[in-house]
């Protein structure tokens, strides 16, 4: 078999990608992938015997951080790059090794050829490496979850914020993949995995609403100017900062598209008048909405999908993510700002969007304001008005059974909410669903970067009806999902203790049927069924 990857949603008949990626993947790019996370957990135990001995500083964590970022699904499509990291992956090891006197004879930390042999190792180390499924199903969800948080982790960075702790968790637990541990160990690492993740989703809306303020309830235009203008994509709002001061008096205008549309809602980036709106919906429509935008386009963080002829020259990376060919914008210096000038340059010739819609979307509704809301929130349930909060939240995607989440928002009775983040909303968040006595039916709170606002609501919750379970609150959980950070978001729930969990389209095809079973018996996991059956089950309270 020449590759194979199963950690996203769209994997080939739910099994695994064995040919291509659906996301567009090629075989040496996956296994490029495979390697930088061999090379990774080779720095991680050589990083956990350096911890052990005090020598271990956080550059060293927020180093395996962003290699796992770039292993994100639809985050980096380019070889060269992985390459670059593989190399500077075994040079730290290698460094880190002397600088402790650490020696091992386990090849996941001597390894060390020339890059010529990269793909040859690369056939060796990949996920069907270790036979055992169960091992490797739990391996593979710790390491998932693992991608998911070192996205979290890598936005806080980017503000300023990082916690050692959340450092010192990913080096164990990569390194702990490397080891003949227990079925339990790995299960409590997972759940472990779970809790960290947590503090890191916390540690980012601190670093969020600490930098741009707390979102506010907010009406986005979806609309156009005349002028041309910049989209830009992703979830960094640290980049989403620097362009809008950079085209500020440009006569550039400024969109977002997909996972950044929540930027619309942050107090700090409504003070630019070029700053329009959102443009296009989710992510997987990008090849046709890019073309009709006209003007560059600026990937900040997955999602790419692969880049068609009609905008191929006006397409930049940026961060972790990259496609090859594309124009990439490199790391600020400590201290400065990226250099947005060539994208604004390119802008400035290019003709000004297509509309494709109009009129406006609201969204904002992150912690701070629907607990600003909680009086409202609490009469419309104790008067009955309000009979049940439902989460849908998460990621969106191309499968077309993902029309189900749509019809569960058009089945929903009335007196229902949708509590939303993540893309997962481009399902239902332009329908006249109404409101309840002036609460909106659906709630965004924002980015899947943002799904801590929906623990912390249920949370909030909770003790507000003086509950002694979470589990106790008139919440089901109906879940979209489809890449990594959505399994860390699963992961955080279920250590907060939620049950009952509905998930889809597909549950996970890298949960071998053992470890579906412990998720099953101990949490109540279930896959998504058919929309009446799933809906009448949420309002009765299963």
């Amino acid at each position: 078999m020449s590759m194979f990857c199963f950690q996203c949603q769209e994997a080939a008949k739910n099994t695994g990608c064995t040919i291509a990626g659906v996301c567009g993947k090629k075989e040496d790019t996956a296994q490029l992938q495979d390697l930088l996370v061999f090379t990774l957990k080779g720095l991680a135990v050589v990083a956990d015997e350096a911890k052990k001995q005090d020598k271990l500083d956080d550059s060293i964590g927020f180093f395996i951080v962003q290699g796992l970022f770039a292993t994100i699904t639809n985050a980096n499509f380019d070889n060269d790059r992985f390459i670059e990291l593989i190399k500077a992956t075994v040079s730290k090891r290698d460094g880190l090794k002397t600088a402790i006197g650490f020696s091992s004879d386990a090849d996941v930390v001597n390894w060390n050829a020339p890059e010529a042999d990269f793909l040859a190792k690369a056939a060796e180390v990949g996920v069907l490496s270790q036979a055992n499924e169960d091992v490797r199903s739990l391996r593979e969800l710790l390491i998932y979850g693992l991608k998911g948080m070192a996205a979290y982790t890598d936005h806080a960075a980017m503000l300023g914020f990082e916690k050692k702790e959340i450092y010192d968790f990913i080096v164990e637990a990569m390194a702990s993949t490397t080891q003949d541990l227990s079925v339990d160990e790995m299960v409590g690492l997972v759940l472990k995995c779970g809790e960290t993740a947590v503090t890191a989703m916390a540690l980012l809306d601190e670093a969020n609403t600490t930098t741009y303020g707390n979102p506010e309830i907010t009406e986005v235009n979806i609309g156009v100017s005349n002028k041309p203008g910049i989209l830009i994509s992703g979830h960094d709002l640290k980049d989403m900062e620097e362009l809008l001061k950079q085209t500020e008096g440009t006569g550039v205008d400024v969109y977002t598209h997909c996972e950044m549309l929540p930027a619309n809602y942050y107090p700090a980036f409504k003070k630019y008048d070029h700053f329009i709106g959102n443009y296009g919906n989710a992510w997987y429509d990008q090849g046709k909405e890019f073309a009709s935008f006209n003007g560059p386009i600026l990937m900040t963080t997955n999602c790419i999908t692969p880049v068609q002829d009609s905008y191929r020259d006006r397409i930049y990376t940026t961060g972790m993510a990259g496609w090859p060919g594309a124009a990439h914008i490199g790391d600020r210096a400590e201290g400065g700002n990226k250099d947005f000038s060539a994208i604004i340059e390119q802008a400035k010739s290019c003709a000004a969007p297509i509309e494709i819609e109009t009129g406006a979307i609201v969204g904002g509704f992150a912690h701070a304001q629907v607990m600003a809301l909680a009086d409202k929130v609490v009469d419309a349930v104790k008067s009955g008005a309000l009979k049940r909060f439902v989460v849908m939240a998460g990621c969106d995607g191309r499968h077309k059974t993902r029309s189900y989440f749509t019809e569960v928002a058009e089945e929903l009775p009335n007196d229902t909410v949708i509590l939303t983040a993540g893309c997962a909303k481009f399902r239902y968040n332009k329908l006249d669903l109404g409101d309840i006595g002036g609460i909106p039916r659906v709630l965004d709170a924002g980015q899947c970067n943002d799904s801590y606002s929906l623990a912390y609501i249920a949370l909030q919750l909770k003790e507000v009806f003086g509950l002694d379970d979470i589990n106790d609150l008139p919440i089901s959980y109906d879940i979209a999902w489809y890449e990594q950070k959505a399994v860390i978001v699963l992961l955080a729930l279920l250590f907060l203790g939620v049950k009952g969990i509905r998930l889809g389209p597909t549950l996970p095809a890298f949960l071998s049927p053992n470890v579906a079973k412990v998720l099953i018996d101990n949490f109540n996991i279930k896959a998504v069924g058919d929309v009446k059956g799933d809906v009448e089950a949420m309002m009765a309270g299963n």
